[in-house]
């Protein structure tokens, strides 16, 4: 079996945001949650990302959004190797570029973004107008942490504001990143 792990970014997904919807939809999926969603501390995140790992009764596959993603490459920096050997794959959708000019001052505490390579099967699904990245920084970032890249034309910050709620397409990403691994995560 394996376990879901749903990072969501600043300020949380809603009831209406497409994680909602997959941690109820997907098997033995969780929320990893955090202290304080509205004034993001790094490393109280990180380490809330580290415990739900360690607590998994299963190898876990990491589903983040935003904020989320620069959580999960900042772990992935640090984390000792067993923990992250635990991690099967991680889905990063709208990773934020928390060193981008104008910046919420909230996220800056995340910059610099770490740009090692993921010890881990990853896939980066972007848009070509996120807000809060621009293509050539999310390919950019893609390609530091080895990630396959999937670019979405027009989506925006792939949330609830921009129209994506269930977000059906998305589980097709899901299905990619394992099956390009040859592994069965959706």
């Amino acid at each position: 079996m394996t376990r879901y792990l749903i990072l969501p970014g600043w300020q949380g997904s809603g009831p209406e945001h497409w994680q909602t919807h997959w941690q109820r939809r997907l098997p033995d999926a969780r929320r990893v949650e955090q202290d304080d969603w509205q004034r993001p501390d790094p490393q109280r995140w990180v380490a809330a990302l580290d415990a739900a790992i360690a607590q998994a009764n299963a190898p876990v596959v990491l589903i983040a959004h935003s904020l989320g993603c620069v959580t999960v490459a900042r772990w992935a920096a640090s984390a000792p190797v067993a923990r992250r050997q635990r991690v099967l794959a991680a889905l990063l959708v709208a990773p934020a570029d928390v060193e981008r000019p104008g910046c919420p001052v909230e996220l800056v505490g995340f910059a610099p973004l770490p740009r090692q390579p993921l010890p881990f099967p990853s896939r980066v699904v972007t848009s070509d107008n996120d807000h809060a990245i621009s293509l050539p920084r999310a390919e950019a970032l893609a390609q530091a942490w080895g990630s396959e890249l999937d670019i979405l034309p027009g989506a925006g910050h792939i949330n609830t504001r921009s129209g994506h709620r269930q977000w059906e397409e998305g589980l097709l990403h899901l299905a990619k990143l394992g099956s390009s691994q040859g592994l069965r995560v959706a």
